[in-house]
């Protein structure tokens, strides 16, 4: 496989490509799929129950994400396939923040008494569409070489990451026993069966799950590390403030939604023009976005400390500032990241740094939920103590974002060079 320095062809639209109204159905399908896997991930962020059959759907996610990338590089010209991508990075940004604020209405509502288990149910008429018409209207593979699925690279590859973020996600409510500690060596180790395997299955002329070689390609690597830091940030302050806004300063859940709701509006104001600017200027907007992102985190830190407890137009107005630094990096940080990729292996890429950015956010909630658990232990009752506790949490994910920022820098210049 080329690396990123090997000279390439440039990319063309396969023969299944699709314009106009069936083009834009064809992508309203996958985005339904794309919003209901983020939204599972971000809406019990205010509902918070403990619930380890999250597994299988994150599994299911694994399975289902990557083929989002290959349709959409398979499905658009390359003139419509920067938009599809862009519309794929703005839903993205949109779900991060929607699951807050739909988690704390339907808590707070409390349909028929089932309290938060109807968070689990929005997905139901979205995943109804979407499988009514992508069958109507997805194209069928026009591949002459049918893809095999790995099935043992998937199975390898799910256990590890379940191994792995088990133990980092409950850790603290099990008290950090030595046998966590086991669970989590072994999920390292059989992170590198699963390394060897895929290898060897490549080698072999066979089509991994991941494709050690994408690891070569130095955007690609920078992009995961990237997208770890960046998503690890993100997913673990949704959690943090959504603790402090309810536990420390007595809003309900869906109060606690509504102060998070301008962080979607800032978001919202800045995704198209990030779309439109990626191509001349996208690891610019990037950069550009991380750092926003830091100076809200900053600002939000400088509110907060001594336990502080802003009202409702301080915080607003910060997270408005951080939602426009999420829509100039959300929306097209895939597309950058993937234009470094031969386009052949776009789907398993694309797939790569969607898991990655899951586990970038598992870990970040439990590395920094534990950070802002330990600085409660003091006195978790005391309502001042929140303030604390998240300004100790602020400073990390400033330096995460800053760290991200650096290394995009190491990313693709533009989100319009499609590679095959």
């Amino acid at each position: 496989m080329s690396t990123e320095n090997s000279s390439v062809a440039p990319f063309h639209a396969s023969p299944s490509s699709m314009t106009g109204g069936r083009a834009a159905l064809a992508l309203l399908v996958v985005l339904f799929a794309s919003f209901m896997d983020l939204l599972d991930v971000t809406i019990v962020t205010v509902a918070a129950p403990s619930i380890a059959m999250r597994v299988l759907q994150g599994l299911a996610g694994g399975f289902m994400v990557p083929q989002v990338f290959g349709i959409i590089r398979s499905s658009f010209d390359p003139a419509s396939m920067a938009k599809a991508f862009g519309a794929y990075g703005a839903i993205q940004g949109l779900a991060s923040v929607a699951g807050p604020l739909l988690g704390g209405a339907l808590v707070v509502t409390d349909l028929w008494g089932l309290a938060w288990r109807t968070i689990f149910w929005v997905n139901v008429p979205v995943a109804v569409a979407a499988l009514v018409l992508g069958v109507r209207i997805l194209p069928e593979s026009t591949a002459e070489r049918r893809a095999r699925l790995d099935v043992a690279g998937a199975v390898l590859s799910a256990l590890a990451i379940t191994l792995i973020l088990l133990p980092l996600v409950q850790g603290r409510d099990w008290g950090w026993p030595w046998w966590g500690w086991v669970l989590l060596a072994a999920g390292v180790g059989l992170l590198g069966v699963f390394v060897v395997y895929e290898r060897g299955l490549a080698s072999r002329g066979g089509q991994p799950v991941l494709d050690p070689r994408l690891l070569r390609i130095k955007t690609f690597t920078a992009g995961l590390a990237a997208s770890v830091l960046f998503f690890g940030a993100l997913g673990s302050f949704f959690l943090v403030l959504s603790l402090y806004l309810q536990a420390g300063t007595g809003r309900s859940a869906w109060d606690t939604g509504l102060v998070i709701f301008p962080y979607a509006i800032g978001s919202i104001v800045t995704s198209g023009l990030g779309v439109q600017l990626a191509a001349k200027a996208g690891r610019v907007l990037l950069v550009t976005g991380s750092l926003v992102l830091a100076v809200s985190q900053a600002v939000i830190w400088v509110l907060v400390r001594d336990g502080g407890q802003p009202g409702y137009w301080p915080l607003a107005a910060a997270l408005f500032l951080g939602g426009l630094g999420l829509g100039l990096a959300a929306p097209i940080l895939v597309n950058v990241v993937l234009a470094g990729v031969p386009g052949r292996h776009a789907g398993a890429a694309g797939g790569a740094l969607s898991t990655v950015n899951q586990i970038g956010g598992a870990v970040g909630v439990a590395v920094l939920g534990t950070v802002f658990f330990t600085a409660l232990a003091p006195a978790p009752s005391a309502a001042d103590v929140f303030g604390s506790a998240l300004a100790t949490v602020l400073p990390w994910q400033v330096v995460a974002y800053l760290a991200a920022a650096l290394l995009m820098l190491a990313l693709p210049k533009t989100a319009g060079v499609h590679q095959t």
